[in-house]
Formats: structure tokens, C-alpha cells, sequence
């Protein structure tokens, strides 16, 4: 039972077991949750998404049993968490929700100093918290363009 939990968190409802571009697909996952979520106040955001990324560590980290691997390419929870985070106080536009997806996966995948120091934590640690980095990077680029460039 809880093996079968924490690999559909992980999997994020069975979207890590495609077999192709898995990360990326497992970003498009987060869309709509991040739409969702956009509706509520920002302290009712942020407290989902640490609850988010607490139980993805969880889930993570049962699913290298699970795959008998060090992080998984099944997983994609801490895809989600990580644009969740990208797109805090992010204003909900199309183009901010595809610009956010894209810088997302750039330092998902180049993983720019400290990012890839975050894999070394230990078990769903390392899977999840080197994602929510990729994150905080990603939100300050956001913004960072957003306001001078597409943001009144």
C-alpha cells in the first residue's frame, strides 16, 4: 500500500513511465496545478507547495526502492515542485506559464552552480530539492525578464 502511494506521487499519477522526455512531461503535469493554485492567496500557495515538496521527498525517496535506482527518471514529483516554484508571484499569462516552463527545464537539465551540489542530499532529499533550486533560479530569471520586459 504505501509502495503503491508513493510511486503514483512520484510518478505523478503514472506520467514519469513514459518513456520519452519523462522530466519534461512531468513539467507539463504541473500546469494545471499551478493554475489552480494561482487563485489562491500567496500564503496558501507557498504552504501547498512546501506540502507539495515535503510529501514528494517522501514519495521520492521510496521510489528508489522501488526502481532500485538512485533518481529515478519515473520520478517527476520534484519536476512538479519545481516549477511550482518557478512561478511564485509569477502573473498567470500564457506566455508567462510557456517562459516558466522553458527556464524551468534549462536549469533542470544544465544544472548551474550550486544546483547539482542538491543531488547529493540523501534519497527523495536529493531527488526533489536540486529540482526546487532549479526553481528559485528560474523565479528570479522570471522576474528578472518579466519586469523589465513583459510586466508593467
Amino acid at each position: 500500500m504505501r509502495k503503491g502511494i508513493a510511486k503514483l506521487i512520484a510518478t505523478v499519477f503514472y506520467v514519469g513511465l513514459i518513456p520519452i522526455a519523462p522530466g519534461t512531461f512531468g513539467t507539463i503535469a504541473a500546469i494545471p496545478l499551478f493554475y489552480a493554485l494561482s487563485f489562491t492567496p500567496l500564503y496558501l500557495y507557498l504552504a501547498i507547495t512546501v506540502l507539495i515538496i515535503l510529501i514528494s521527498v517522501w514519495a521520492s525517496g521510496v521510489a528508489e526502492e522501488i526502481f532500485g535506482k538512485t533518481d529515478p527518471s519515473e520520478v517527476v514529483a520534484d519536476e512538479v515542485c519545481g516549477y511550482l516554484v518557478t512561478m511564485i508571484l509569477v502573473p498567470v499569462t500564457l506566455g508567462n506559464i510557456f517562459f516558466g516552463f522553458l527556464l524551468f527545464r534549462l536549469f533542470d537539465i544544465a544544472k548551474p552552480y550550486p544546483i547539482r551540489k542538491f543531488e547529493r542530499l540523501p534519497g527523495g532529499w536529493g531527488i526533489v530539492m536540486d529540482d526546487v533550486m532549479a526553481g528559485v533560479y528560474s523565479c528570479i530569471t522570471l522576474h528578472i525578464l518579466g519586469r523589465w520586459f513583459f510586466w508593467a
